[in-house]
């Protein structure tokens, strides 16, 4: 069994991981807006934004993720896990991908699967939550 220490540091975890992710998600956003839209193709930069725009979404869920953490709950932990995997693989690979000519990489369209895995795991921690505020008492 798993003992309130592990919960209260993982609530702690949660809370720097959100505020971390979405200081990178603010800085990402002001880079799409400013710095890429001269270079980026607009397609290219709708790519960049939509990327921002889940990342910022699941910076969210993660904030309020913490308000279902402090009762022992597994489900936030997972859902936790499955937002920060969701964003890492959603929005990194299309930062990725609309940034690929600038870069002078255009192998990273290859990268074009991951992205639908990390909607997944967006649409489990979703799920996760839900039975998250579920199980809370």
């Amino acid at each position: 069994m798993v003992n309130l220490a592990f919960y209260i540091c993982m609530n702690k975890q949660i809370i720097v991981t959100a505020a971390l992710l979405g200081a990178l998600a603010v800085v990402l956003g002001a880079f799409g807006a400013h710095g890429l839209r001269a270079v980026l193709e607009p397609r290219q930069l709708e790519v960049w934004q939509t990327a921002v725009q889940y990342h910022f979404y699941h910076v969210f869920a993660l904030l309020f993720l913490a308000v279902f953490n402090q009762d022992k709950n597994k489900s936030a932990v997972w859902a936790y896990y499955f937002f920060l995997f969701g964003i890492l693989l959603f929005s990194g690979s299309l930062y990725l991908i609309s940034c690929r000519d600038i870069l002078g990489v255009p192998g990273l369209t290859a990268l074009g699967p991951v992205t639908p895995i990390g909607g997944l795991l967006f649409i489990l921690g979703w799920v996760m939550l839900a039975v998250a505020a579920f199980r809370n008492k």
